[in-house]
């Protein structure tokens, strides 16, 4: 697969069917000629006839399932990203065009938005507070301009659904705020306002998920009786696919979601009951602030508080669908829409195969460093601390492999657990992802994937794994795991920590910590050799996925 792929090209065909385990049926003749296949029914829907759509938003949890769809639609895609090098292992990479910037700068924006005929605005700041609420207001607006001065037809944006005639959370009111900005912006808009969305892999359901099944017995703030309408994954790819061919006049909000209205209360039930768990029992209490819930759903989940607050925020109200004039345009999917129960399964069924197309978790952490590794030693003036190991390994490259991509998760990471799992605490504590995010799956990593507090950023099979930290740190932390061969032809494991400081604190941190990479990294040098060595050749547990 290319690094930097350009504009699509022509594909072998796609398969003949749908994804059976997203309760799709066969792909419509007139979808045949897709070079990626579509997850959802698009029987009913418009072709897009060759339009050029930009999506924004594309390394997160809809953006990224989104892309597929339209290029199965017919649309040409346009993908617009800080970096796009997280995206090249997408299985659609090679069919899209690649545009590099950032959504606050107004040249960048307006670069990515030449020649676009429909455009999905689907960023959205993770967390709440002022700086937040602000930051989405400007993108709003640079966005909105540069989309009139570059005469495109149409923006389609997914807010979120708000009741009518109260005061609205910090959370909701920002996305209505938004809204608000992009039907002013002079150019046609579709906004789908949703609830909950219920998808393998989204935060909305991994929350769900981890509450229910951690907390038999769990106390029940007010939120919890608020009547919530959620909306399947699926239905909501579908209705944004549909979005984009309204009639240039049709500028307005619609109102999304599923056929079951329930509290959440009642939806944590009824995944119990799908999950087969016992029934859950909720204490009732006086007082629990969303502020509070936060930070409480922050310690059951792996949904760090900033997130947590953002989805209660949107549930502290009741959010049900007012109407659903979006149906005139849209239609319903020959099947229906899904049902909370089956959207539940379904998405539980994709966690349990390790089949999670995009997660909450592809999206960049607030506050974590984006930048590459630099390879310069004298990076911006600074310093660079090294700690960098290797040894001779009793084990081919391919079992050293085997142990390197299949690290962290439940895996641990070989080296004094009490030690890992404290400092993922601590990271917790001042807001960071701690060691709760795990990886998405066991056997495999992509760039771009979370693994645990870190972040795939660069990945060669049977050669490299680079990761990037993301917890809270005064400086930029880098940890590469390779796989070498000496001159007497023998396996080599060299581990490579890099840390650029900021300021006095990142340096009094680095020298606080160097005394315990001894038993850190030297003991990741022991115990992955000795795993390594333990691993069977005919082990297929983990294997390269790409081409070495």
């Amino acid at each position: 697969m290319a690094d930097s792929p350009g504009t699509p090209s022509p594909a072998p065909a796609p398969s003949d069917a749908l994804d059976a385990a997203d309760g799709s049926s066969d792909v419509p003749d007139s979808f045949a000629d897709s070079p990626v296949p579509a997850r959802i029914d698009l029987a009913g829907l418009p072709r897009g006839e060759g339009r050029l759509a930009l999506v924004t938003g594309v390394t997160g949890y809809i953006g990224g399932r989104l892309v597929p769809e339209l290029l199965a639609a017919g649309y040409r895609v346009r993908a617009f990203a800080r970096n796009p090098q997280r995206l090249r292992d997408r299985p659609w990479a090679q069919h899209v065009e690649m545009v590099e910037g950032d959504a606050s700068d107004a040249e960048s924006v307006a670069n990515a938005l030449d020649g676009v005929d429909v455009a999905y605005y689907l960023l959205h700041s993770l967390g709440s507070g002022r700086t937040f609420e602000s930051r989405d207001r400007h993108l709003a607006l640079i966005f909105g301009k540069a989309a009139r001065e570059a005469h495109v037809s149409r923006i389609v944006y997914l807010g979120g659904l708000y009741p009518s005639g109260e005061e609205l959370s910090p959370h909701l009111l920002g996305r209505k705020e938004v809204e608000d900005i992009l039907l002013a912006s002079g150019v046609s808009v579709t906004v789908l306002r949703a609830a909950v969305i219920l998808g393998s892999g989204s935060a909305s359901f991994e929350m769900l998920r981890y509450l229910t099944e951690r907390l038999p017995i769990m106390i029940r703030p007010k939120w919890l009786a608020n009547r919530i309408q959620p909306i399947a994954v699926r239905d909501v790819l579908r209705y944004l696919v549909g979005a984009a061919s309204l009639p240039p006049e049709e500028s307005r909000g619609f109102d999304i979601g599923g056929p079951d209205v329930v509290t959440y209360l009642q939806l944590m039930q009824r995944y119990a009951k799908v999950a087969g768990l016992p029934k859950r029992y909720a204490i009732p209490v006086p007082v629990l602030t969303p502020h509070l819930s936060s930070h409480w759903v922050n310690l059951v989940t792996p949904v760090p508080h900033t997130i947590a607050g953002a989805l209660i925020g949107s549930i502290v109200h009741e959010v049900v669908v007012k109407e659903r004039d979006i149906t005139a345009y849209v239609p319903d999917p020959p099947g229906g829409l899904l049902g909370v129960d089956e959207a539940m399964k379904l998405a539980l069924a994709r966690v349990q195969d390790f089949d999670v197309q995009t997660s909450w978790r592809s999206a960049s952490t607030p506050g974590a460093p984006s930048d590459p590794l630099p390879s310069d030693p004298d990076w911006s003036g600074g310093a660079l601390y090294v700690d960098d190991r290797s040894s001779p390994v009793d084990a081919t490259p391919r079992q050293l492999w085997t142990v390197i991509e299949g690290i962290g998760g439940v895996n641990g990471w070989y080296s004094w657990s009490l030690g890992w799992r404290v400092r993922g605490l601590m990271d917790i504590g001042v807001g960071g992802p701690g060691l709760r995010r795990g990886r998405a799956n066991p056997y495999d990593l992509t760039v771009g994937d979370a693994l645990d507090w870190w972040r795939v950023e660069e990945i060669r099979d049977l050669e490299l794994l680079r990761l990037r930290a993301e917890m809270r740190l005064p400086g930029e932390a880098w940890l590469d795991l390779c796989v070498e061969t000496d001159d007497f032809g023998r396996t080599v494991f060299r581990q490579r920590a890099t840390f650029h400081p900021k300021g006095l604190s990142g340096f009094l941190y680095w020298q606080a910590i160097k005394p315990f990479h001894g038993v850190v990294f030297g003991g990741m040098q022991r115990n992955i050799a000795t795993a390594a060595a333990a691993v069977k050749e005919s082990d297929e547990r983990w294997k390269p996925s790409r081409a070495s």
